[in-house]
């Protein structure tokens, strides 16, 4: 999971994809967090992918950087709970701008059973499940 997160990380960007009714749905995100042994990420539940994950928890992410990708596919979990939500804020200060622990709208998923690829073209995939 460490790793997941690094790759993330030094990524910048990923694009996460959920689904409304039939039609896939992706977009760029750019938060990934461990918090008390998972990986999170956040979100504004006045968004759409807010709605789409909580219709439908199933997700996968991809990421490039460096001639590698990763994709994780797996399901999110919402983490209502302040603590969450601020352990993510502290991590991601420029979040600070839009988001606040208690302010109805900041939302953190956690990813369960979790199985995340590491690819290139330059060696077998590598498969680590969380």
């Amino acid at each position: 999971m460490e790793r997941v997160e690094k790759f993330l990380k030094e990524a910048g960007a990923y694009y996460l994809a959920t689904a409304e009714g039939d039609q896939p749905r992706v977009r760029p995100f750019g938060t990934a967090h461990i918090f008390e042994g998972k990986l999170y990420i956040q979100t504004g539940k006045v968004k759409a992918v807010s709605k789409q994950l909580h219709a439908n928890p199933k997700f996968e992410i991809c990421a490039f950087k460096d001639g590698e990708w990763l994709r994780v596919a797996g399901e999110l979990v919402e983490d209502d709970r302040i603590e969450a939500k601020q352990s993510m804020l502290d991590a991601y200060p420029s979040l600070q701008r839009m988001y606040a622990a208690d302010d109805g709208n900041t939302e953190v998923f956690y990813m369960k059973n979790a199985v995340a690829t590491f690819s290139s073209f330059t060696k077998a995939p590598e498969v680590v499940e969380f």
